[in-house]
């Protein structure tokens, strides 16, 4: 005997909906979503910005968390020392908290010395004034206020914790308002401070260590609160200041301990939300293999080499630089092999209010067709033809 029509129905009906509960729409993990972040359109990984915009493009579009940059400073300490406060600027002003560690300077001194963000003109209110007729002289007066030169410079925003935009601009000719540089958290790491039996560079880890585990940077924290990512700037490490003698003889005693450092610190950074910038006196390193051993346990490294000093201060082809910068090594996360830049002659000025890095591309052409290649925040933008390179070149 047949089944009825009915019944029939009402199986498959049954079977239809039991098919269509079974099947889950896959969805991707939600992104911690932190201020001052990113994501990295190459990799995914969790990018802050250094401060300096042109040095974010320089490293794929900024600095993955987690990693270390290596900047070997400039004879005087002057330009690296200034992108170290860039760095910490940066993490002031997206409320990102802060470790300092130094044995020279007092960290506050550094503090103190952090360039002040430019503000949007939009965002600070003006008084309401009178209409005036077009045509007065008031009128073209402040049509002059503006050099023609930046006025399609792009501003940052005044709202520091809420801005959308990735980086933000200084001004290296005034120094951070107290206000907005006692709203970071800052934690202090002065050498003189932590005489220990130990080495310097243990004490320093395990502050450091202390810090991630205590404000809750560390990855193995439950998230039961906001996360926020932690800024290191290391200053000058393996100067003679930190007890170290790599400076100081060709064969140092001691040559392992910021070696062993560095493998300490980049586990610990691994494993928590921190960055960290680390500075050192190259040119006093005379051993260059165990240089090549710093260079590798660090993910980014940069060089600096400042004309200061020395006969290319007065050479006219660098006229219009202070110095020049190395890329050493960019690192390769999340892919088989690192990423080198396209570019390799580049250099660094010191504007009026703005540290700069800039490109030289130097080709076989006619002095017509060649060109200075200035790295802007919006991308690569082509200058004047630059003739003198070329003849004092070729």
């Amino acid at each position: 005997m047949a089944a009825p029509v009915n019944s029939v129905c009402k199986t498959s009906a049954d079977r239809l909906q039991v098919n269509c509960t079974s099947f889950q729409k896959k969805t991707r993990s939600k992104l911690i979503s932190i201020p001052g972040t990113r994501p990295s359109v190459q990799n995914g990984q969790l990018l802050v910005s250094t401060g300096v915009t042109s040095l974010d493009y320089l490293l794929g579009g900024g600095l993955a968390v987690g990693t270390v940059l290596l900047i070997e400073e400039d004879r005087f300490d002057s330009y690296s020392r200034m992108i170290l406060k860039y760095f910490l600027a940066e993490g002031v002003v997206c409320r990102h908290e802060l470790f300092v560690a130094t044995a020279q300077d007092n960290p506050d001194e550094i503090l103190q010395e952090l360039p002040a963000p430019i503000l949007d003109d939009v965002a600070v209110p003006k008084p309401v004034e009178q209409p005036r007729l077009t045509g007065e002289p008031q009128d073209i007066l402040d049509a002059m206020k503006i050099a023609w030169r930046y006025q399609n410079l792009p501003k940052v925003q005044s709202a520091l914790a809420s801005s959308s935009r990735f980086g933000h601009y200084y001004d290296v000719s005034k120094t951070m308002e107290v206000e907005i540089r006692q709203a970071a958290k800052c934690h202090r790491f002065y050498l003189p401070d932590h005489i220990t039996p130990s080495s310097s560079y243990s004490a320093l880890l395990k502050s450091l260590q202390e810090v991630i585990h205590r404000e809750g940077f560390d990855l193995a924290t439950p998230m039961s609160k906001s996360r926020n990512i932690l800024r290191v700037g290391l200053h000058s490490l393996g100067s003679a200041l930190w007890g170290d003698d790599l400076c100081c003889h060709d064969k140092p005693r001691h040559s392992h301990a910021l070696t062993t450092f560095l493998y300490g610190l980049r586990a610990l950074l691994r494993s928590s939300l921190s960055v960290a910038v680390v500075t050192l006196p190259s040119h006093l390193i005379q051993d260059r293999a165990l240089m090549g051993n710093i260079t590798r346990l660090c993910d980014n490294a940069i060089a600096l080499e400042s004309f200061k000093g020395s006969e290319r201060e007065t050479n006219p082809l660098y006229k219009d630089y202070h110095g020049l910068l190395y890329v050493r090594q960019v690192p390769h996360l999340n892919c088989l092999a690192r990423q080198l830049p396209d570019h390799k002659d580049l250099a660094f000025k010191l504007k009026r209010k703005q540290f700069t890095i800039e490109l030289l591309q130097c080709q076989t052409a006619a002095p017509s067709a060649q060109r200075r290649i200035i790295i802007s925040p919006s991308g690569i933008i082509t200058s004047l033809s630059f003739a003198q390179f070329y003849f004092h070149l070729w």
